[in-house]
């Protein structure tokens, strides 16, 4: 999960003597969760280097944006402020609102696995004060729940996911006047994603990857990179991640199973790796989705 001096939106409000962090938690998969109170304030974003959606829970409705005066924020409203954006605030009055930030490598893979697109043709579309009540109930949802205890953390980062998920099919477009240089030809994108899901327990090296297109490992590693938005290895394990916990949640499996059938070396391997992901034992995850 990114460091949260790496987040700027979230160093921006923090760095206010207006502002007040109610709670934080990184939710694991590049993702971390704020809920802020602000009041009478003025704060500007510059070219973030990742997503942050934003639902205002209270207040709000002295809220604007410099270059949009007359349009004005209140409860129930939803921003979605794109990597690279540029934005200007008044905060007039007091706000509560709750931030959802997502690291660029989680929305690469959400574009891949889930619209079957290369990520650097897309971009989450810039919107201010939008209604979504479906997102809004999940930030509701998400606000209700314990941060700090590690199961209800947990059920926190699948409404995230869901949350990015509802983002990635609702508010991404085509990036206007883009012309592709490099990277894997669509069919071959596609049947890489088919052959690491259908091959997720085997020992999957670059150089048998870099087979299935027939590339050297140095190109397929730079070409599969422009296509998908991270590394090989980095991607790899997302998948198996994502993998070990959709059976942790709909099976009993042992763990040392799970382990196998997601291609890690052994239990030991799979606890250590799944810990640093999401900050939580497989045991815990299991337990979290069991109550």
């Amino acid at each position: 999960m990114p460091p949260l001096e790496t987040i700027q939106v979230f160093q921006a409000l923090n760095s206010s003597p207006n502002a007040r962090l109610e709670q934080s938690a990184g939710l694991g998969d590049g993702m971390v969760a704020a809920l802020w109170n602000n009041r009478h304030d003025a704060q500007e974003y510059q070219a973030p280097s990742h997503h942050t959606l934003s639902c205002y829970i209270a207040g709000g409705t002295g809220t604007f944006r410099r270059d949009q005066p007359n349009d004005k924020g209140g409860p129930g409203k939803l921003c979605v402020l794109p990597a690279g954006h540029e934005s200007a605030w008044v905060i007039n009055g007091e706000i509560r609102l709750a931030h959802l930030y997502i690291s660029p490598e989680q929305f690469s893979l959400g574009c891949v696995t889930l619209l079957d697109r290369e990520p650097r043709e897309l971009q989450l579309r810039e919107s201010t004060f939008i209604d979504d009540p479906e997102q809004v109930q999940r930030f509701r949802q998400l606000i209700q729940l314990n941060w700090s205890e590690p199961g209800e953390r947990l059920l926190t980062s699948s409404l995230a996911h869901d949350m990015l998920s509802h983002a990635l099919l609702s508010q991404v477009g085509q990036r206007e006047g883009l012309r592709l240089k490099g990277g894997l030809a669509p069919h071959l994108r596609r049947q890489l994603v088919d052959y690491i899901e259908n091959h997720l327990a085997a020992p999957l090296s670059l150089g048998l990857l870099a087979g299935q297109c027939a590339l050297s490992e140095y190109h397929f590693a730079r070409m599969f990179r422009e296509s998908f938005g991270l590394p090989p290895h980095q991607y790899l394990l997302a998948r198996r991640l994502a993998h070990a916990r959709h059976l942790l949640r709909t099976g009993n499996q042992a763990f040392g199973d799970i382990a196998m059938a997601c291609g890690f070396a052994s239990a030991s391997h799979f606890n250590n790796r799944f810990r640093q992901a999401m900050g939580a034992t497989p045991g815990e995850y299991r337990l979290a989705f069991t109550r």
